[in-house]
């Protein structure tokens, strides 16, 4: 299990990384994103930065 990191303007959260189920553009710059069984969470940052930050997080080594 792997989690990631994703910021928000209220507070950060901490996922697994394979619970991300979408992205959908929201406004004012920020992002949801569906979880896997949950609420969508709303991120801080376009659309493409979260994708990038999720897989880059997600393929990370430790």
């Amino acid at each position: 299990m792997k989690f990631i990191e994703l910021k928000s303007r209220g507070g950060n959260y901490l996922v697994v990384a394979e619970n991300v189920a979408w992205l959908r553009d929201y406004e004012n710059g920020q992002t949801q994103v569906g979880m896997v069984g949950g609420a969508p969470l709303l991120v801080a940052g376009k659309i493409e930065d979260i994708a990038a930050s999720i897989l880059a997080q997600a393929n990370a080594t430790e």
